[in-house]
């Protein structure tokens, strides 16, 4: 490959790199507000049953595709329960947590507590993908957990069980992301077919749960099924969740697990302070305002420094390194283009 065409290749990966994150961000924070909508607001009963209408969403648009020939991935087989695994567990867990720490917490602590998912995606990639990562990013993913840490010791609203499922969501959002990272780059299934595995193998089993729980029941018995807002915000959310797992995994597969996790955070920077005027759940003080604007400073801070090197093309010679193999990767068929 020519200079002028690495340069080229190279600054189309880093538009990639940063739409791919933007996109994430607006997802997040759009399917943060219409679940808060769906399980608050109108007080849907059935947390697990909003992301059942998600899985379904996503297999139904992803198949259709597949067969329209719009989009690719490998048709199933025996090997790929083995290639996806741990995935479908993990994103069970993700979904299942996730959606019942919406209904329990207000939007602001919700925001906050869900940082720690950063410093366990950080330790994570360490861990797993052995990754390092340099002194001014650690500080400012620091910065983030000290906010978190300060906003939620002013919390008015403390409840045991909201915190225990938001911090269950966020290890399982840590892990989500550190092996969909691994699984797009070794497995051969592409972005699509990690999608439509996972949404296919936990299914059933989350089906099966809601079941046995009577929560099935609770949401198919809820009383406002006939009012056409109810049903088009449910809607939306079954649909915005395919989108969001798009996202995740679009951002996952451009950048590393780590920016995916804490892009995820600097989006609630908005939806940290809407919560403060929409919802009604939040009490306010001056504590957890403080808390919040750190977090949201750190979180300004370490995108500043992964998207900047990024754009103008001043990244160090690790980021350097990691994009050329990235572009011999992609040239060799190890990452598949779908």
């Amino acid at each position: 490959m020519s200079a002028k065409a690495f340069q080229e290749t190279a600054e189309h990966s880093a538009k990639l790199k940063f739409f791919s994150a933007l996109f994430y961000a607006g997802s997040s924070f759009l399917i943060t507000v219409v679940n808060k909508t769906v399980l608050t607001s109108f007080r849907f009963p059935s947390y697990m049953c909003v992301g059942i209408g998600q899985m379904v969403t996503t297999i139904v648009v992803l198949y259709a595709a597949k067969m329209s020939k719009t989009i690719h991935f490998p048709d199933f087989d025996r090997s790929i329960l083995w290639k996806i695994f741990p995935l479908p567990l993990l994103y069970v867990g993700n979904h299942i947590t996730g959606l019942a720490s919406t209904q329990k917490l207000s939007l602001p602590m919700f925001t906050v507590l869900r940082k720690f998912t950063i410093v366990m995606t950080m330790i994570l990639e360490v861990y797993i993908l052995r990754k390092r990562f340099s002194k001014p990013l650690v500080y400012s993913v620091a910065a983030i957990v000290f906010g978190a840490m300060v906003a939620a010791s002013s919390d008015l609203a403390f409840d045991v069980g909201s915190y225990t499922f938001i911090l269950l969501n966020d290890a399982f959002t840590a892990a989500s992301s550190v092996y969909t990272k691994q699984k797009l780059g070794s497995e051969g299934l592409g972005k699509y077919g990690v999608l439509f595995y996972n949404a296919l193998f936990i299914i059933i089993p989350t089906l099966l749960g809601s079941a046995l729980t009577g929560d099935l029941h609770e949401a198919v018995t809820f009383e406002d099924w006939d009012k056409a807002t109810f049903t088009f915000c449910f809607l939306v959310s079954c649909f915005m969740g395919f989108v969001l797992m798009y996202s995740i995994v679009l951002c996952s597969f451009y950048n590393s697990a780590l920016t995916t996790t804490v892009v995820g955070a600097i989006k609630n920077v908005a939806i940290a302070y809407i919560g403060i005027f929409v919802g009604g759940d939040y009490l306010f003080s001056w504590t957890n305002f403080l808390g919040l604007s750190i977090c949201m400073s750190g979180g300004l801070v370490y995108s500043y420094l992964t998207f900047n090197n990024k754009l103008t093309g001043s990244s160090n010679a690790g980021g350097a390194q990691e994009l050329k193999i990235h572009i011999t990767e992609d040239s060799t068929g190890k990452y598949p283009a779908n």
